[in-house]
């Protein structure tokens, strides 16, 4: 019998084997790995189409085969195949598509949509400690469902947030996740407790403070570098039932800033807002952006006629929060008074709204439903997100802001301040070297409309004009979702760090088959495992397009 069971066991390693080295193309080969998912590898299967695209629109690259797992198990044998295969194939994680230039993508490898499980209720539900204020979600959980889960099961809620809701857990821990709450609980990443992380090798690893720490820090803010996430155990904290949202208008943007920078200093829990963002206003479009749906007919404003009267080009505005339960009004009124004394905005320019907590954290998604009905939701997105210096964020508004964008926004520009002491710095993430920095986002849309302004073309160029001015004015910036082509521009990016990322690379994912959709390094099956990616520093094989 023991002679037996060694025969099948043998058996079956000559088959795993035999499929791997074949490249795994066909999906009976593929489902021979033992995934219970779903894979699909013909070419003109919507699955395939479905993730060759993303956000951004800007970049389409079909991929070998999709897999829609239902476990980290599924997520763990397609990743240990294409390392173990003698070929070599690639692995891609997607989550909810909303990456720009095509970072979710790989064309001679698998796609592992993480968003879309093989069947409804197959991949694992989230759970709440409510002893220990966490939830466990799987990887490809969308934040909006972890909201609701979290609220509606228990009162409580996640501390910090995206704009967003519609992306993946994931998804936002391998980029930073941020919203006007960071200032004061950190990214997303700074309150995660414990993760399991498929690695390039197909293992598949428990990671936190006190296990693994190393591909623990690595993977947040890794950018799919060194991991996929399929579980995150996330702190909670009691959810709010209601939030005041409040706006105000600035015409100079020094005080914008300084009154910006003062409320990101408070210490205090109860004597500070709990949201704290800001946007440019460079024309009267902003009433009609997908972040406008604050405003209407009867709490709007003559940008206009302000900036007339200012005799300025541009306006500023600052967007503040306050949570609070429904018997707490009378306090809240108070301490609302007291903050709003100390700030120093256009007169008469103060706009509230009273709205429900998960109303107000799913702002963006209702005017996303508006722009989808009117078509202009699926269109080429050209954003560009920077991290700028506050020493240097004065230099930025006058070149950029009153300089490059001239007198078109199309679409929103946010900028808003963030303590970096928030942020664990033996995670990947790479900041500015400066306490305080700014995130400056231009989230704009392309139309193919006639007008040279709006078109694709115009802002990517706009963009690099961004950038160029930058370096040319020595504000040392770094990319938020960071896109680069070349060598150079990756070791510049990550600076003091890229060596770290480097040997962080060659043990988690010595084969480089995780994420190539980023463009940091290109693998190499020709020679054997963790050598490839060594050699590969040796004579500068990155990806240069």
């Amino acid at each position: 019998m023991a002679k037996q069971n060694i025969l099948l066991l043998l058996l079956s390693f000559f088959i795993i084997v035999s499929i791997t080295n074949a490249l795994t193309t066909n999906h009976s080969d593929l489902l021979c790995l033992g995934i219970d998912g779903s894979l699909t590898a013909t070419a003109a299967a919507a699955a395939v189409k479905s993730v060759s695209t993303d956000f951004g629109g800007m970049t389409s690259i079909q991929p070998m085969a999709v897999l829609h797992p239902s476990s980290a198990t599924d997520v763990a044998r397609i990743v240990k195949a294409a390392y173990e295969s003698a070929d070599g194939f690639t692995v891609s994680a997607r989550g909810h598509g909303h990456s720009i230039n095509g970072q979710a993508m790989t064309e001679d490898g698998v796609v592992v949509d993480m968003a879309a499980p093989a069947a409804a209720g197959m991949t694992p539900a989230p759970e709440v400690s409510e002893e220990f204020m966490f939830v466990d979600v799987w990887g490809g959980q969308m934040w909006i469902d972890v909201l609701m889960f979290c609220v509606d099961g228990y009162g409580l809620a996640p501390k910090s947030w995206t704009d967003y809701l519609y992306l993946t857990v994931g998804g936002t821990l391998s980029n930073g996740g941020i919203s006007g709450q960071a200032f004061s609980f950190g990214p997303q990443i700074s309150n995660v407790l414990e993760l399991d992380v498929v690695t390039g090798k197909g293992e598949l690893l428990t990671c936190s403070e006190e296990i693994n720490s190393e591909l623990f820090h690595a993977v947040l803010g890794g950018l799919g570098q060194f991991g996929i996430i399929t579980r995150a155990r996330i702190s909670l904290q009691p959810a709010p039932q209601r939030v005041r949202w409040i706006r105000v208008l600035y015409s100079d943007f020094s005080v914008f800033t300084h009154d910006q920078e003062y409320l990101i200093s408070l210490e205090s829990n109860y004597k500070k807002f709990d949201y704290v963002e800001g946007f440019v206003i460079v024309d009267q479009t902003v009433i009609n952006n997908w972040r406008s749906s604050f405003f209407s007919s009867s709490n709007s404003f003559d940008i206009i006629s302000i900036k007339a009267k200012a005799n300025v080009g541009v306006l500023y505005c600052l967007e503040l929060t306050k949570n609070y339960n429904d018997n707490d009004i009378d306090i809240v009124d108070q301490e609302v008074d007291e903050l709003m004394k100390k700030l120093n905005f256009i007169p008469d320019t103060i706009f509230t709204m009273e709205l429900d907590y998960i109303d107000f954290l799913d702002r963006v998604h209702k005017s996303e439903l508006k722009l989808r009905s009117m078509g202009l939701w699926d269109v080429p997105h050209p954003w560009l997100n920077i991290f700028v210096p506050k020493s240097k964020i004065g230099d930025f508004d006058n070149g950029v802001f009153k300089g490059i964008l001239g007198n078109n926004s199309n679409g929103p520009i946010l900028i808003y301040p963030m303590n970096k002491d928030k942020w664990d710095k033996r995670t990947s993430m790479v900041l500015p070297n400066e306490d305080v920095f700014y995130l400056v986002a231009f989230l704009r849309s392309a139309f193919n409309n006639g007008d040279e302004t709006q078109s694709l073309e115009f802002l990517s160029n706009q963009n690099n004009q961004i950038l160029k001015f930058c370096d040319d004015a020595g504000i040392e910036h770094k990319q938020y979702f960071p896109h680069y082509v070349t060598q150079e521009e990756w070791k510049r990016h990550f600076g003091e760090k890229w060596t770290q990322f480097i040997q962080r690379k060659v043990e988690f994912d010595p084969r480089s088959i995780l994420a190539t959709g980023q463009r940091i390094f290109k693998p190499d099956f020709t020679k054997c495992l963790a050598s490839s990616l060594m050699d590969s520093h040796k004579d500068h094989s990155y990806f240069t397009i």
